[in-house]
C-alpha cells in the first residue's frame, strides 16, 4: 500500500511517501517539505504548494493519502492556513479519485509509539527506526508527514489496523505480538483509546455549539 502522508502548513507543507507491507513492515518512497514565501500574495502561496503537490502526485501515484486533522489553536492565521492547504490537498487528491483520511495527532501519535501524548521528538525517532533511517527526518514537519502515512497505513491496510477493526466490532483480534486479554498489543490499547477520546471530544464540541 502506497500512502501519501500531508502535515498541511501554508509556510511549510511536510510530504512523504512510504510504501507500507501487509506484515506492517514500511519503506521510505520520498519525503520533502514545500515551502512558500511569507511576503507573497495568499493566491501565489496557495498556487505554489498546490504546485508542489500536483507534482508529488503525479510521480509517485500514491494510493491513499492521509492528513492531520485541523483543530482550533490559539494562533488564527495558522489554522486558516493549515486549513486552506487542507483543502488543496483533498481536492487534488478527489480528482485523482483518491481516498482522503484525516487523523487527529494524538492519533498519530499512539500508533507510532503506542503513546498519545508522545512529544515530536518521540515521533521523529520512532519514524526513524521504523522505516530503517540513520537519522530523523527534518524539520519535524518531514517526519509529521511520514508518521501521517505510517499511521494510516498501518490503520486500514496492516496487521494491526485489523485487530483494532475486529476489537471495535466485538470480534476475535487476530495473533499479535505482546497482547493482553483482550488480544491488543500496547500500541494498538492505545490507538483504540486516542480515537474514542477523540469521537468524545468531537461529542462535547458539537454539545457546546
Amino acid at each position: 500500500m502506497r500512502v501519501l502522508g500531508i502535515d498541511p502548513g501554508l509556510t511549510r507543507c511536510g510530504v512523504g511517501v512510504v510504501d507500507v507491507s501487509p506484515n506492517r513492515t514500511a519503506k521510505l518512497v520520498d519525503v520533502v517539505v514545500l515551502r512558500s514565501p511569507t511576503d507573497a500574495p495568499i493566491e501565489r502561496r496557495l498556487a505554489r504548494i498546490a504546485d508542489g503537490l500536483e507534482a508529488i502526485f503525479e510521480e509517485h501515484r500514491p494510493q491513499a493519502v492521509a492528513l492531520e486533522r485541523v483543530f482550533a489553536r490559539s494562533d488564527v492565521s495558522t489554522i486558516m492556513g493549515t486549513a486552506q492547504i487542507s483543502g488543496v490537498a483533498m481536492l487534488i487528491a478527489a480528482r485523482r479519485e483518491l481516498p482522503v483520511a484525516l487523523h487527529t495527532p494524538s492519533e498519530v501519535k499512539a500508533a507510532i509509539t503506542g503513546y498519545g501524548r508522545a512529544d515530536k521528538k518521540q515521533v521523529g525517532a520512532m519514524v526513524a527506526r521504523i522505516l530503517g533511517l540513520e537519522s530523523v527526518p527534518k524539520p519535524a514537519d518531514a517526519a509529521d508527514a511520514l508518521a501521517l502515512a505510517i499511521c494510516h497505513a498501518w490503520r486500514t491496510g496492516g496487521v494491526a489496523g485489523a485487530a483494532i477493526r475486529e476489537a471495535s466490532a466485538g470480534g476475535a483480534p487476530g495473533a499479535a505480538a505482546a497482547t493482553d486479554a483482550s488480544g491488543l498489543t500496547p500500541a494498538q490499547r492505545a490507538w483504540l483509546a486516542a480515537e474514542r477520546s477523540a469521537a468524545v471530544s468531537g461529542a462535547a464540541r458539537r454539545l457546546k455549539e
